[in-house]
């Protein structure tokens, strides 16, 4: 497979992109669920009941597909219909930013208004996408939580030399404890990661790390959460790039070892060359190959469901 990767690993490095090869004849395209697992198509109803029965389902996107964001929006509306109470976790904004969040979730902001407050057009280039989601959430009556850490602290890892390097100030945003060492995600990472011109020898290390920490930043979030008095009784849809969950690492591994008992499902949704890479992403990057052989070595799929569609 030859990819110029859409950039979703290392929104630390870059902005969020604003552009999208969103087909004009989407009707005309042919969608379905894939369990992985047995290797056959599955019903949406099948999907949906087994969601509804764990605690955390991620959704794993591609930033910039609007068909991915209506798809998430569709399966918060699905799982409030089946009765359960339900929180949503965002990748997209950042966990400072939750006191604008909370008067959004008590009907005191519009999305514009939220969008205002957290200066979101500047800090995610296609907020406007999480216009459905986030109104799906209101009507579930789903309180929605910010889960990034502030993207500046992820860049200085990035960039400064990794988490060792970090001055005690910005250290003191990320959880105190955090697995770094992370054989299987860190080779996936370096993997995904050589798309990046900047990602040299020396520099590869603090990327990884820098990705780490925002997993690591948003798994406490959550987990948080989740254990608190409003979030005991609620189960997880967590909105996010697909490299934060593929493989059930990333995002998933650090959730587990903070909640021990939690069940959980990972949900892929196709990417079918709809992407496509800005002037300035194609600036700063590479065309890479990934082989079977690569990822075959992850020994488990990439989500617990495919939904694919076809180019």
């Amino acid at each position: 497979m030859r990819h110029l990767l859409s950039f979703t690993l290392c929104v630390a490095m870059l902005p969020a992109g604003t552009t999208s090869a969103e087909p004009a004849a989407e009707a005309e395209r042919f969608s379905l669920w894939v369990d992985p697992y047995r290797g056959e198509p599955v019903p949406h109803e099948a999907v949906l009941a087994d969601l509804a029965g764990v605690r955390v389902v991620y959704l794993g996107e591609r930033h910039r597909l609007v068909r991915h964001h209506a798809m998430q929006a569709q399966i918060i509306a699905n799982l409030a219909a089946r009765g359960r109470p339900l929180v949503v976790g965002l990748e997209q904004l950042e966990a400072d930013q939750q006191p604008a969040l909370d008067r959004f979730n008590a009907g005191e902001l519009d999305f514009e208004q939220l969008a205002e407050a957290t200066d979101w057009a500047r800090r995610w280039g296609n907020y406007e996408h999480y216009h459905p989601i986030l109104y799906a959430a209101r009507k579930a009556g789903a309180p929605v939580i910010a889960l990034n850490a502030q993207a500046e602290t992820i860049r200085q890892v990035a960039r400064g030399g990794g988490i060792a390097e970090l001055a005690p100030e910005l250290r003191a945003q990320l959880p105190e404890e955090m697995m770094l060492d992370d054989e299987p995600y860190g080779r996936l990472l370096g993997i995904y990661m050589h798309v990046h011109l900047a990602a040299t020898p020396e520099r590869l290390r603090p990327m990884i790390e820098a990705q780490i920490a925002r997993d690591e930043h948003m798994a406490d979030v959550l987990a948080r959460f989740l254990q608190s008095p409003e979030g005991k009784d609620r189960m997880a849809v967590v909105i996010c790039g697909v490299g934060h969950v593929s493989y059930g690492l990333g995002m998933p591994d650090r959730v587990r070892r903070r909640l021990d008992d939690v069940s959980e499902r990972v949900v892929v949704f196709s990417e079918s060359g709809d992407v496509e890479s800005t002037p300035e992403e194609q600036a700063v990057s590479r065309p890479i190959s990934i082989t079977h052989e690569q990822l075959r070595v992850m020994g488990r799929p990439i989500g617990d469901y495919l939904h694919i569609t076809t180019p």
